[in-house]
């Protein structure tokens, strides 16, 4: 880990150094996190599409390796996003590690290309109307923006887990 904290006894899997630095602000991403697994409306293979891409950019060691319907009980949830349609199996998950798309459907595959858009170029995503097209024909407005904000939300999370170097020592 870059930085020292305290060992707890607590099994707080979500526990880091934000909670003893910074508790208000890691309480608020940790309602984040929870709240995406918890109210997403998107079909369970686009959000773990879309989970994928973004940890593969972050460089998550947790992110790449959790899977929402098998690993979202360790923080108490049981219901939300997991309940919404086919749970992806191992294929899916090593495909897109490998920086395979061949079995993705088209709404996937464009939940994939936005969270790249947004992990690595956002101002050229802004602009792009030709994609914007594309996402819209695919999406409703709802869709897009529960899309971006868990894209957002994985995008934050992952990169303080990855960048502290927590991504090594942590339960999850």
């Amino acid at each position: 880990m870059r930085i020292s904290t305290p060992t707890t006894d607590d099994n707080d899997l979500m526990a880091g150094p934000g909670d003893i630095y910074a508790p208000e602000i890691s309480a608020a991403g940790n309602a984040f996190a929870r709240a995406i697994y918890l109210h997403s409306g998107l079909p369970l293979r686009v959000f773990e599409a879309a989970r994928i891409a973004t940890a593969i950019i972050n460089g998550c060691l947790i992110c790449k390796n959790w899977r929402a319907a098998r690993d979202v009980g360790q923080l108490g949830i049981d219901s939300g996003v997991i309940e919404n349609g086919q749970v992806p199996d191992g294929a899916f998950y090593q495909a897109l590690l490998d920086g395979r798309q061949d079995h993705l459907d088209q709404r996937e595959r464009l939940a994939v290309e936005y969270a790249n858009a947004m992990g690595e170029s956002p101002q050229a995503l802004a602009g792009d109307e030709v994609f914007w097209r594309q996402l819209k024909a695919a999406f409703s407005d709802a869709e897009i923006t529960d899309l971006t904000y868990c894209i957002a939300g994985w995008m934050g999370m992952g990169r303080v887990f990855h960048v502290l170097g927590m991504d090594g020592s942590c339960a999850v």
